[in-house]
């Protein structure tokens, strides 16, 4: 593999964004050196002028549901579009697959079901379910990043949602790891019942079923658990601004508590839900515009730590239109977080580098990857991504990558076009195509 060259005047590096020129030899950034620096015979230069050059996305919230459920969505095509979005590591969730990872056999399957499929870098978080707390210290063992649980029924019956006994069996075993607990932070408890009579094509029939106080409760018990354990605890896709105060006290208190959300519930809104457009159902669900400003402010004030996509595709037969009661809760968008965030980002006149912290060196650090992913410096993998923050586009459904083409952000302007992406100096991606064959390898927490 030839040297490569890549030189921008605007790079994103630790320090901010400066003109520089990457260096990077056996698949690692081997020296940063200034724009206009020589440049080896031997190298590859390329050249590309004002573009941005950022750290590849690391996103740690995706369901790929392979083995078992690639129909919804496989390594090939989920790993086809994060290489279009110019995500370059992904970690993928212990459900849907069919096992679910809560086993070492099961992780064996699910390494399996990837090997040679992947065009960017994967690894995998384990799964914490009821009886399977004697699982976790093999797990870790195995390499994964940490453990994902659900505090209310996940959808699917092979992974069971925990309760406050279950995860007092294995939060030592996380405490004396230093492993994450990832955590869907809502209660059953919490959740309202709909009626019989309601409309299930009205969206608000959807999210009366799901109140912040769900959210609120279910982390006021975490941050019990973490404080009683000191075990770290991790939020998934906050959605209920509400639950910031305890955050925020739980943070001040000096508790190893990090927190995450997504594009959509920074760029949609409630009041902007068209009837039926079951498109938009998640869970926790999308909030109200107030709602949405909240939470924009807590990951700009650091409130908030990282983002990250939740990338939930399903079969389009699993979301009737005009079905909020039965259709199932997921969007994805695994393609599009760097612009739909950028769009949103840009209108409150966020700096560039603030990207590269909620996207690329947050969610590095939460998958115990930061010693090699996440920033552009000397040693690190050389992950690339290169996009034109002013170029806007219209999202076409039919040509993202993903295998399930429905998404609410279909026909939505957004700003910020990947160009090139690098997986450890190999290009994956460019200008609308994937590029050569799978590049991707299986990564273990370092």
């Amino acid at each position: 593999m030839r040297p490569l060259v890549i030189r921008s005047t605007r790079v994103i590096l630790p320090t901010g964004v400066s003109p520089a020129a990457l260096h990077c030899q056996d698949e690692r950034i081997d020296r940063i050196a200034d724009y206009d620096a020589a440049v080896p015979s031997d190298a590859d230069l390329h050249d590309v002028g004002a573009l941005v050059v950022m750290p590849g996305i690391v996103d740690s919230h995706v369901h790929l549901n392979d083995p078992g459920r690639a129909d919804w969505e496989g390594f090939d095509t989920g790993t086809h579009a994060a290489a279009a979005g110019g995500v370059t590591t992904l970690i993928d969730m212990p459900l849907n697959s069919i096992p679910a990872t809560t086993t070492v056999s099961a992780l064996e399957s699910k390494r399996a079901a990837a090997r040679g499929q992947t065009f960017v870098d994967v690894g995998f978080w384990g799964g914490v379910v009821p009886g399977n707390d004697k699982d976790i210290s093999d797990l870790w063992d195995e390499g994964v990043c940490g453990f994902k649980c659900f505090l209310v029924p996940s959808g699917v019956g092979e992974f069971p949602e925990v309760d406050a006994d279950d995860l007092r069996k294995i939060l030592p075993t996380l405490a004396e790891c230093g492993v994450p607990l990832l955590a869907h932070a809502e209660v059953p408890s919490g959740l309202v019942p709909i009626p019989d009579d309601a409309n299930p094509a009205d969206y608000f029939t959807w999210l009366r079923s799901r109140p912040p106080a769900a959210e609120i409760e279910a982390i006021r018990l975490l941050i019990h658990l973490c404080r009683e354990y000191g075990a770290k605890l991790h939020i998934v896709h906050l959605s209920a601004a509400e639950a910031l105060p305890l955050i925020h006290a739980a943070k001040k208190e000096g508790l190893p508590i990090t927190v995450e959300t997504c594009p959509h519930y920074l760029t949609f809104c409630a009041e902007e839900i068209p009837a039926g457009a079951t498109t938009y159902k998640c869970a926790p669900p999308i909030r109200g515009r107030d709602n949405r400003d909240a939470l924009w402010r807590a990951l700009i004030e650091g409130a908030i730590d990282l983002v990250a996509t939740d990338h939930s595709p399903s079969p389009p037969s699993m979301k009737p239109a005009g079905d909020f009661v039965g259709a199932w809760g997921g969007i994805p968008s695994l393609e599009l977080s760097l612009p739909a965030l950028w769009t949103e980002a840009s209108s409150r006149h966020v700096p560039l580098p603030r990207l590269t912290q909620w996207l690329c060196a947050g969610p590095a650090a939460l998958a115990g990857l930061s010693r090699r992913k996440g920033v552009l410096a000397k040693g690190f993998d050389a992950d690339i991504v290169i996009w034109d923050p002013e170029d806007e586009f219209v999202v076409e459904a039919e040509r993202l990558h993903h295998r399930h083409k429905p998404t609410p952000y279909a026909g939505r302007r957004l700003r910020g076009r990947v160009r090139e992406t690098y997986v450890r100096g190999h290009l994956v991606y460019r200008d609308g195509d994937v590029k050569g064959s799978p590049a991707g390898v299986l990564i273990r927490r370092v």
